[in-house]
């Protein structure tokens, strides 16, 4: 069958374009007659509008318009809820501009359109917003307590929604532990800072019945949803591209009010409208994640081994719901992670505040949960005397109750059930290469000389492959070469490499006459979004599907045309032909021209016109990837900084289509997850006004602080689709940052500093240093 490059280290198709700078990003597109926009946003955490001034704005020349709430009528409602659920008890989300209140510092107030982006933002500097302040809700610790201020006047509380977590004799499982450890824990909001910020183009066409959106987003079907809907036109009417986008992380899978001001406004001004996000705005106003506050209780057996876990979660969801309780479900859903607890009782409530809505970022709520359960092992593992992968061995869901059910339900109530996830398997590869009895020989002479080494672990499951679905057409063009295209959207995965290893290998075609077209809703009609490692499993198996019907079709085509049994065919290096030493064959083009049609000429029997298929994978179960990390740090006890020496990860996403792929997704999220722990910190006053606006303030991992970062690959097929594969794209992040906090705290042990935070600065360290004397 010539080539296979399913599994191999395929070099990406797309960065021969790229690294010559033949991208197109949102800031390149260009439409004739374009003008730009520059918002005014909200300088108050919670205030009333009382009055804006736009005529010293609307003076300056090149100023085409400016807009507020009144501009855009009835159409300056609240958007819809992208991911409706009954546990919602109160789910603000916001309008294009803020009318009345706004709600968080960065909310859009109002709208410049000029001639260019520095008159637009220019003008935007005159347009003056008075507002009377409201108190603000600036501590989500305390935002459900009684009395406290609301984060919306018109609404009743601050309390969005509470999900419970359960399952078990909670009761009976408490009262016949050796143990009962209470332990706190809280984890601090971030951002995701992509290389490139958000933006969006709007167009319509001459008759003003059809809008072209270009948005760098991932996921340009809700998005086209969110606008038709919004707009009342027919979705068909509405065109969502994604060109190249630098970055996603999460944040840019949301539906966005400048996704409707954009278009609101070339709608009234007759012309196409650019905006984008600069930087400021960016950690502003593009959505955050991660500030949780767990109180909870473990059970312990006499062996050390976790029993249960029961208390109580409080999550900042930020100022609007914009994403339904997304978030704060997968947060409870990660729950037990790879510990097999005979009992769960967990309440999380959903706090608004009067910051920016938090959203997921890498990995949604599962960091979150990994964070807890893993400081939760190590926690216990010191107060029983037991090294922390001991307590994990005895702990852990075995290989052989796959699969195993966790005792939760999924979104659709379906029982959750981890599928082919050996977790002592991969503590014992990453401890292995990692050698962990040399790293404590090496620590104790550290001491020795006043240095101070730790080592910590961690272990992660993951869901992927999200339903409900992603799609695929493969086509073959008269030319011979193969079109794939499909709605999954990419920002720097790589989609375009892995769907055209699979499609090449199922057509006996070379990977260079393969292309692939993704993230247009005029070129293919459905999809769902780039989100929760689930690319490679959804639009992934619906090419292989709908590739294998292309083939079978080829074939079927071929035997009429060659007047041959389809038994006798081959399908190799780009020709059908028959075996046995025959010459006689032809190529794919040949067959694609055939079933395009020829004038009077009728089509085969039983065969349809074209060279094509259109495959549609529907995820009915999720599939799990796993794995454990292991780090080692040094902490300087003079100035508080943490250098990471040493990385191994141990990790299972099932079949790997592409191992370089894979091992940059792995890579690039353990960064994230490093990053979470050690430096990203997104700080408010007690007004709610954010104090780290850039990057002298926000600090962010950069190479010089990164270590080599060792993997070691366990592939165990998944059963839950075709092709084997379980998703890669956030399993890096996951463990990461409770590995790192891990590690911190061993090399701080001669000193009895516990850690239950993160990230933890320098500052904080020799804080906590300074509180052991």
């Amino acid at each position: 069958m010539g080539a296979r490059y399913f599994g191999a280290a395929v070099q990406r198709k797309e960065d021969d374009r790229l690294v010559v700078g033949r991208g197109r990003y949102l800031d390149d597109v260009a439409l004739p007659g374009m003008l730009h926009a520059a918002y005014v946003r909200a300088s108050d955490a919670h205030a009333r509008i009382t009055n804006i001034d736009s005529s010293a704005a609307l003076g300056v020349p090149g100023v085409i318009a400016v807009f507020t709430a009144r501009d855009f009528g009835a159409e300056n409602r609240p958007t819809a809820q992208m991911a409706p659920s009954p546990l919602l008890q109160q789910a603000p989300t916001w309008s294009p501009l803020a009318d009345k209140h706004v709600c968080y510092v960065g909310e859009p107030v109002a709208m410049v359109v000029a001639e260019t982006r520095a008159l637009a933002e220019d003008a935007a500097a005159l347009v003056i917003v008075e507002t009377d302040p409201l108190p603000a809700v600036t501590d989500y610790k305390s935002a459900l307590d009684p009395g406290a201020p609301l984060a919306h006047a018109d609404l009743k509380s601050n309390l969005a929604a509470s999900m419970q977590a359960r399952f078990g004799d909670v009761a009976g499982v408490f009262a016949r532990a050796a143990r009962v450890i209470p332990v706190t824990l809280e984890m601090h909001r971030g951002g995701c800072h992509a290389m490139e910020c958000r933006g969006v183009v709007a167009a319509w066409s001459p008759a003003g019945d059809e809008l072209t959106v270009y948005s760098s987003t991932q996921s340009p079907y809700p998005v086209r949803k969110g606008i038709a809907r919004h707009l009342g036109l027919d979705e068909h009417c509405v065109r969502v591209i994604a060109p190249d986008v630098g970055g996603g992380f999460g944040p840019k899978a949301v539906f966005y009010p400048e996704e409707l001001s954009v278009p609101l406004a070339a709608q009234r001004v007759g012309r196409p409208v650019k905006w984008i996000e600069d930087r400021r705005e960016h950690i502003l106003a593009t959505t955050q994640q991660r500030d949780q506050l767990w109180t909870v209780e473990v059970a312990v057996a006499a062996d050390g081994r976790l029993l249960g876990l029961r208390g109580r979660i409080v999550h900042d969801n930020g100022a609007y719901v914009p994403y339904g309780l997304i978030l704060p479900g997968t947060t409870v859903q990660s729950l037990p992670g790879p510990y097999a607890l005979e009992a769960l009782d967990v309440t999380l409530d959903v706090a608004l505040t009067n910051f920016v809505p938090t959203t997921p970022v890498r990995g949604a709520g599962r960091p979150n949960a990994a964070f807890a359960l893993e400081r939760i092992a190590d926690i216990v593992a010191r107060d029983v005397g037991l090294d922390p992968a001991e307590i994990r061995r005895r702990s852990f869901v075995k290989a052989a109750q796959m699969p195993y059910p966790t005792g939760l339900n999924g979104r659709d109530g379906t029982p959750i059930a981890y599928d082919g996830c050996d977790f002592h398997q991969s503590l014992e590869l990453a401890l292995a290469r990692f050698d962990a009895g040399d790293f404590r020989r090496r620590q104790t002479a550290a001491r020795a000389e006043g240095r101070y080494l730790g080592m910590g672990i961690a272990t992660y499951v993951e869901d992927t492959g999200l339903a409900p679905f992603e799609g695929a057409t493969v086509r073959v063009d008269s030319n011979g070469r193969v079109i794939v295209e499909t709605g999954a959207a990419s920002q720097g995965q790589g989609h375009a490499t892995i769907f055209a290893q699979i499609a090449a290998d199922q057509l006996g075609v070379d990977i260079a006459d393969v292309t692939v077209k993704s993230a247009d809703t005029g070129v293919f009609p459905l999809g769902i979004g780039t989100i929760a490692s689930r690319v490679a499993v959804t639009g992934g198996s619906s090419v292989l599907m709908a590739a294998r019907n292309v083939r079978a079709k080829a074939l079927k085509i071929a035997a009429v045309m060659l007047e041959a049994a389809e038994s006798e065919l081959t399908l190799e290096d780009g020709h059908v032909q028959v075996a046995g030493g025959s010459n006689k064959k032809l190529p794919l083009g040949a067959l694609a021209a055939r079933l395009e049609g020829i004038p009077g000429l009728p089509m085969p029997p039983g065969i349809t016109p074209g060279l094509s298929d259109t495959a549609y994978f529907e995820a009915r179960q999720t599939t799990f990837a796993c794995g454990s990390n292991v780090a080692e740090v040094e902490v300087d006890i003079e100035t508080g900084g943490v250098k990471v020496h040493r990385y191994v990860v141990a990790h299972d996403c099932g079949l790997l289509i592409n191992p370089m792929l894979v091992d940059g997704q792995i890579r690039g999220g353990v960064v994230h997850g490093i990053g979470n722990a050690l430096f990203e910190r997104m700080i408010y006053d007690e007004g709610g006004q954010p104090l780290t606006t850039n990057y002298g303030e926000y600090l962010l991992p950069t190479a010089p602080e990164m270590p080599n970062i060792e993997i070691v690959h366990t592939q165990t097929p998944s059963e839950r689709n075709p092709l084997g594969v379980k998703g890669a794209g956030e399993g890096g992040t996951i463990p990461a940052t409770a590995c790192i906090i891990a590690a911190i705290e061993d090399a701080l042990a001669p000193f009895g500093i516990a850690l239950r935070e993160h990230p933890v600065s320098p500052q904080r360290l020799i804080e906590l240093l300074a509180d052991k004397g």
